[in-house]
Formats: structure tokens, sequence, C-alpha cells
């Protein structure tokens, strides 16, 4: 592996107008965010994803390489378009991210880490099952449902009003979160964004 073989940062989502908005978007909204900060647009690729080539950090020798992705496969789906990303870009399983909403996490809290289990998360299930566990995870906080809400209808739910009006900063915390994963390693993102 070069040094300069790119990072895969996977956004999770679902695809579509109607689910941009969802707590379970939240991958999305961070990969939107990243693509902006490198100022260029997704496109369309073979894989079943959008995809964005660019390069973060300082530049020079600091900066790297990254391939960003929103899969349009829909989350429970996610893994079939990822492996082929990984496969067409060449990438080893440890320099492919996953940004995804978490629910045994606080509201906007961020948790990074390396390998682990799925924790019923339908977008992980189904990376885990075509890549094997041992990929990063920025673990975007949502909180659990409130009263008896079903989980899959909290998390299929639009950010609340209240919720909303920290969204844009924990966003852009968790893009934070991501380059200084990709260009600083794990131990020095974890000690700066763990909450």
């Amino acid at each position: 592996m070069t040094d300069d073989s790119p990072w895969l940062v996977v956004g999770l989502g679902n695809p579509g107008p109607e689910y941009a908005g969802n707590r379970h978007n939240v991958g999305f909204m961070v990969a939107d965010l990243l693509a902006s900060r490198a100022g260029g647009k997704f496109k369309a690729h073979k894989s079943r994803a959008q995809v964005l080539e660019a390069r973060i950090g300082a530049p020079g020798p600091g900066s790297r390489r990254i391939v960003l992705a929103k899969p349009q496969s829909y989350m429970n789906l996610s893994g079939g378009p990822v492996t082929a990303l990984r496969d067409f870009y060449k990438v080893p399983t440890e320099r492919i991210v996953a940004v995804h909403d978490e629910l045994d996490i606080d509201y906007g809290a961020l948790r990074l880490k390396l390998g682990g289990g799925d924790n019923g998360h339908n977008g992980l299930k189904s990376m885990t099952k075509s890549l094997g566990p041992d990929y990063h995870r920025v673990r975007f906080g949502i909180g659990r449902p409130p009263g008896r809400m079903q989980v899959a209808d909290f998390v299929l739910k639009d950010f609340s009003s209240t919720e909303r009006k920290e969204l844009d900063y924990f966003v852009d915390r968790a893009a934070d979160a991501v380059e200084a994963l990709v260009v600083a390693g794990l131990e020095r993102a974890q000690s700066s964004y763990n909450s």
C-alpha cells in the first residue's frame, strides 16, 4: 500500500429527497459538507454511488487523497456499492470510513473507532457482511427514540426543530473529525473528537 492510496469515506443514508433531512441520513449530510469544503460536486459512478475524488488536509505532503461516496442503494444494501468502490479504487479496508447515525450516543456527540459490531444498524450490517468489520466508523449520536416510538420510525424522521438549531454545528464537527482521522490518524482524532 503506497501512502498515496486513497481513503474511501462513505456517508451512509438513503437516496431521494424524501429522506434528505432524516436522522438516518446524517452520513450524507457530513459527506455533502466535506464535498463543499473540497470545492467539488458528486458524480454518478457505476458502483451505484455518488462519488467525488478530492484531497483533504494542508496542501503539500500532509494532504490525503480521498474518495467521498454516498451509496444510492438504500441503507440496508450499502455493502454492495462500498465493495465495488473499494475494488475500483483499490482501497484497503482499514482506509474505509463509514459516517453514520448512532442511537446509543447522545444527540450530536461523536465517537470514532476502528472495527466493532453493527449495533443493529442496517447500513453497517450490510457493509460488514461485504467487507468484514475492520473499517473505521465515525458515529454521529442521534439519541434514543422518545417514549414508545419504534426505532425505524425515529431514524426515518427529520431532526426536530430543536435539534436543527445545532445540526449544522454538529455536522461541521463531524466533518472535522473525518478530516482529522484521515490526516492525523485514529488516536489523535479520538482524543480531539470523542465526546
